[in-house]
């Protein structure tokens, strides 16, 4: 598979914007090219001067962590900024289509609708799996990508990975598979695959397991090929110094990382455990997230009591396939414990 070949004419040809960081590569000690202010900012560090817009020594501890060389891998504003230029750079407006497997994560209809692209929707099985048949029923020769969620959001659950292999194989457009909580899942990343599928693109966050989700930090990790076309259409610095720096003292905290992930893991099942024991619980899903699906008696009116005693989870009722649900977050010890001991009282 040509990757050139999916991306759009208009981008094919696009002279992308060149920056002063670009033109420029060595050592100096006076900046006079990029007008900003020479004297420094008011603040303790030193922002004055604009970013790489590479983000290379980020991408560089990131390759160290995750396996992934920094050629094959993007940095985005949050995943969401991912999402959007890979609808600009492959999806013509009113011409071309994406597959989304409901109940899914919302970001990729936004996407696609502000992009004017056809959403070709095919609903997970009840079993919260890929329906494998209609998925190729909805596929033409306008169809560019195909969104899987995995852990999926909301549902909790991985998908199947020989059913996402099998798209891999046979999908002739981009496959992105949103890892956004593989950290807390069982089944091992697709990153692994990324030499033997050109057309994969596997989206990972700061924003779960490593808490920043205030820095708004997202990753994507492709062949050479999509991340090239990526860096040409992104913004030229969309990636803030701050962040950067941030990011960096954050990897160097890894141990601190994995031992939340532990932890939550450990909630997660014991949270399960209690909310499946109460008579106003119908079903606890299984998760490979850090989050858990579970129907309720009467989702609305429980969301409203918990909200009035301040804790606020995610009414899922109205989703297709998740009628009747609550999504709630594995929290510290001590929120689990104040919010199964409010649904033991209501029991």
């Amino acid at each position: 598979m040509d990757i050139k070949d999916l991306q759009r004419e208009n981008i094919r040809t696009l002279k992308p914007y060149s920056t002063a960081r670009d033109e420029f590569k060595g050592q100096a000690s006076v900046f006079l090219d990029a007008n900003e202010n020479s004297f420094g900012s008011p603040l303790p560090a030193n922002y004055n001067r604009y970013p790489d817009p590479l983000q290379l020594d980020l991408k560089d501890a990131i390759s160290k962590i995750k396996g992934v060389p920094i050629e094959n891998t993007f940095l985005g504003n949050g995943s969401d900024e991912a999402i959007d230029l890979i609808f600009r750079a492959f999806c013509n407006p009113g011409k071309d289509n994406v597959i989304i497997l409901p109940p899914t994560y919302g970001m990729y209809e936004v996407s696609a609708n502000i992009n004017d692209v056809e959403i070709r929707k095919v609903d997970l099985l009840s079993n919260f799996q890929l329906d494998l048949e209609k998925i190729a029923e909805s596929i033409d020769k306008q169809t560019k990508i195909i969104f899987i969620c995995s852990p999926n959001n909301p549902t909790g659950n991985s998908i199947n990975r020989e059913d996402i292999e099998t798209i891999l194989a046979n999908f002739k457009g981009l496959v992105v598979i949103d890892e956004a909580y593989i950290n807390f899942a069982r089944q091992k990343t697709f990153i692994q695959e990324l030499t033997e599928y050109a057309n994969l693109v596997v989206l990972q966050t700061f924003s779960k397991a490593w808490g920043l989700a205030a820095l708004r930090l997202g990753m994507a990790f492709s062949s050479r090929q999509v991340i090239d076309i990526l860096n040409k259409v992104k913004p030229p610095y969309n990636i803030n110094q701050a962040t950067q720096d941030l990011a960096l003292a954050a990897v160097e905290n890894i141990g601190t990382v994995n031992d939340w992930i532990k932890i939550t893991v450990s909630e997660r099942e014991r949270l399960s455990t209690a909310l499946a024991a109460l008579p106003i619980v119908q079903k606890v899903y299984p998760s490979d997230a850090n989050f858990i699906l579970v129907a309720v008696n009467d989702a609305l009116a429980i969301y409203n009591l918990l909200v009035d005693k301040g804790i606020i989870v995610r009414d899922r009722s109205k989703v297709r396939l998740c009628e009747g649900c609550l999504r709630i977050t594995i929290g510290t010890v001590e929120e689990n414990n104040a919010l199964i001991s409010i649904l033991e009282n209501l029991s």
